[in-house]
């Protein structure tokens, strides 16, 4: 049986291209169907009637919704090159950094670049603890998941490459070398992994896409 696999995303989200991260690591197949988000296909609707998001998966007829969840899916269909630690304890860990990450950190980085007035000196604020907690976190590993890349790491790519762009746009520099040594040297390690690297937008054109937003931000 010949598998199906459709991915419905957006080429500047970085939770599509934590999907498509996931499926180049397994070396899975897939067909890539773009979205306009001010245009949402009927398909989209169909696989996904309650949040009407990217991404989603469709594996032989089977939508999937939400990026943590596609990626559990990814790795339990497709056993090897795992994605997940092993070990029970280890894989809840891995559970929590990557909800960690989903929920505390990513709205506090968006509002850092693009709030205003005091909403932004709060969420800059809060983004240099999460980013720290992060970088307790990594501590002497080269990725999150040890010498491999893991979930974390492949939940974390916003991290790894739309702050760095976000903050060379906006001027805003949240995470430096001097103040987070370890998760820049964690960004450079990550963009140029395989799996990584070839899934990422191209640099000028998500600078291009997230001027505009920019221009609307107090500096």
């Amino acid at each position: 049986m010949v598998e199906e696999v459709k991915l419905f995303g957006v080429w500047a989200s970085p939770l599509s291209k934590r999907v498509e991260i996931a499926l180049k690591m397994k070396g899975v197949k897939y067909e890539y169907i773009e979205e306009d988000l001010t245009n949402k296909s009927s398909l989209l609707l169909k696989y996904n009637p309650v949040h009407k998001k990217i991404p989603v998966l469709v594996h032989n007829g089977n939508p999937i919704a939400e990026s943590l969840v596609i990626i559990e899916y990814i790795d339990e269909i497709w056993k090897h090159n795992p994605i997940l630690p092993q070990h029970p304890y280890d894989r809840a860990l891995a559970r929590f950094w990557a909800k960690f990450i989903d929920e505390k950190c990513l709205l506090v980085l968006w509002n850092s670049f693009w709030s205003k007035g005091k909403e932004r000196e709060v969420a800059i604020g809060e983004a240099c603890e999460h980013l720290k907690t992060l970088e307790n976190e990594l501590g002497d590993k080269k990725f999150f998941g040890g010498e491999e890349i893991g979930l974390v790491d492949v939940v974390a790519n916003f991290i790894g490459f739309w702050l760095v762009a976000s903050q060379e746009l906006s001027g805003l520099e949240l995470l430096t070398e001097e103040k987070f040594p370890k998760l820049s040297k964690w960004i450079r390690e990550y963009v140029n992994h395989t799996a990584i690297k070839e899934n990422l937008p191209p640099r000028d054109k998500l600078i291009e896409a997230l001027s505009a937003r920019f221009g609307t931000a107090s500096k």
